[in-house]
């Protein structure tokens, strides 16, 4: 009886196929050049490894890469690039609140230098993370993103918000 089409993905196949024979040296080997050289090999996609018989032959990254991360980690940067965004605008909203009572306390000039660089720092700090962290741990860097979102809290909109007087 030969099996229909719709039987042909359900089968495994020929048993006589000379690609199924895992131990068959002849259905694996492969022409090697005794003068072939490391730049000749066939070299991966960066983040792949080669593994099983014949990984030796295939070239190696020659430079280091940043290890790659997991789906979970790249949503927790994301989430916290958002609380950072939030910090940022938290810091606009808060300092331009407090704008008419600073005028009392320092020179208009030092106020707005010191609140663009408030406004500025959640990015700056950010990015920086991302960058100084790059071949670290992914605890290594969460904790300092952490702690970054912390240390960079927009008090003048907590303590004052937008509610006018």
């Amino acid at each position: 009886m030969t099996p229909s089409s719709d039987d042909d993905a359900l089968s495994w196949g020929d048993e006589d196929d000379p690609t199924l024979h895992v131990g068959s040296s002849s259905a694996r080997a492969e022409p090697t050049r005794k003068d072939e050289s490391a730049a000749e090999r066939p070299a991966l996609p960066d983040g792949y490894t080669a593994v099983g018989r014949g990984a030796e032959t295939v070239g190696a990254p020659t430079d280091e890469h940043a290890p790659a991360l997991g789906n979970v980690a790249l949503l927790v940067i994301g989430v916290l690039g958002g609380i950072y965004l939030l910090s940022t605008i938290g810091w606009v909203v808060g300092g331009l609140r407090l704008k008419g009572a600073a005028d009392f306390l320092v020179a208009p000039v030092a106020y707005q230098v010191s609140l663009w660089l408030a406004v500025a720092a959640p990015a700056i700090w950010f990015l920086t993370v991302l960058w100084l962290t790059a071949r670290s741990r992914v605890w290594v860097r969460f904790a300092w993103l952490i702690g970054g979102a912390a240390l960079l809290l927009p008090w003048p909109f907590i303590m004052v918000g937008t509610v006018g007087r």
